[in-house]
């Protein structure tokens, strides 16, 4: 019998699963690089280099009208591709320009907006809402929170993985503690369940399955949010009652934002982006709001020194001196 050799595409995902990756990184690559070897007729990347790669990507600038953020993650794709797997050296790498992203200032809600917001939220979404705004959390951050991690004697959230790989703290709010029990007990009847049926493990970070055998059937190890159905991980081939899915919260805030005629244009990071204000003009120092949010610098913090309710950083118009 003669052996197969995997497709370049198959080597992609093993050498991105070998840095372990997330699997939306793993899916956003794949993506970039087929349609960068279709965009070329399906010739092999090694047959082509910068002048590819900067055709490809300026026609995602001039013709798709793509952000600058999405080149850029095209391109970190198609470096990753030459570097990582194909062992390629790039000397035509310092004429590719990662394209400038525009310094935008995030859409903040008053308070009075939050609350009609999360008036019209009901059950798991309007806890998840609760969640981000109260802890400043990003959305997949609360979504992958595990039982074990929500601490009500410390009134403590503990963030594993977040973004860059960091672990970090921030505060579980004493108006979401019953409401969090009640969806944590909730979890524990879906888990029991499972377990009856034969199931009931949950996925792993990295190698822990392999070194704890049995942690993936603990309920500390369960998430805290689970999906209302079994799923099958691709990655494993395993079923297991996974997250609940993000695009349910972002759909339930769009409803809700219409329906409370609010027209700022506003997602799930909205609410981050209005908790670190919020805390802000409460008169909290901004290096504690840098730990809570996780930045690993203070400037990324300081963004939101620019949307205080102080209209033009605390100076009075000329209409309204003498007023």
């Amino acid at each position: 019998m003669i052996a197969r050799h995997p497709g370049l595409l198959e080597v992609v995902r093993c050498k991105i699963r070998a840095k372990r990756y997330s699997l939306r990184t793993e899916q956003a690559y794949l993506g970039w690089i087929r349609r960068f070897i279709f965009a070329n007729g399906r010739r092999h990347p090694r047959e082509m280099g910068g002048l590819e790669v900067e055709a490809f990507l300026s026609q995602l600038a001039i013709e798709a009208r793509v952000s600058a953020s999405t080149q850029n993650q095209a391109l970190s794709a198609l470096l990753f591709l030459y570097r990582d797997v194909l062992d390629i050296e790039l000397p035509w790498m310092e004429s590719v320009l990662r394209a400038k992203r525009p310094r935008r200032l995030p859409t903040v809600l008053s308070r009075e907006e939050v609350r009609q917001l999360l008036s019209l939220l009901n059950g798991r979404n309007w806890l998840m809402a609760s969640l981000l705004y109260g802890t400043g959390m990003r959305l997949m951050e609360c979504l992958r929170l595990r039982v074990k991690d929500v601490d009500f004697s410390r009134n403590e959230i503990l963030v594993r993985n977040g973004k860059g790989a960091k672990d970090r703290r921030t505060m579980l709010p004493r108006a979401l503690e019953e409401p969090l029990q009640r969806e944590i007990e909730r979890s524990r009847v879906l888990h029991s369940m499972d377990l009856t049926e034969g199931f009931g493990e949950t996925p792993l970070p990295f190698a822990l399955s392999r070194k704890y055998p049995n942690a993936g059937k603990e309920f500390g190890w369960q998430f805290v949010f689970p999906s209302d159905n079994r799923s099958v991980d691709p990655r494993t081939g395993k079923t297991h009652r996974h997250h609940v899915d993000d695009g349910v919260l972002s759909r339930a805030i769009k409803r809700a934002r219409f329906q409370a005629g609010i027209v700022k244009s506003l997602s799930a990071h909205t609410l981050r982006h209005t908790f670190a204000t919020h805390l802000l003009e409460a008169g909290y120092d901004i290096r504690t709001i840098q730990e809570l949010l996780g930045h690993k610098d203070v400037s990324t913090t300081q963004i939101y020194t620019h949307v205080l309710n102080r209209g033009g950083l605390g100076v009075r118009s000329p209409l309204d001196l003498g007023r």
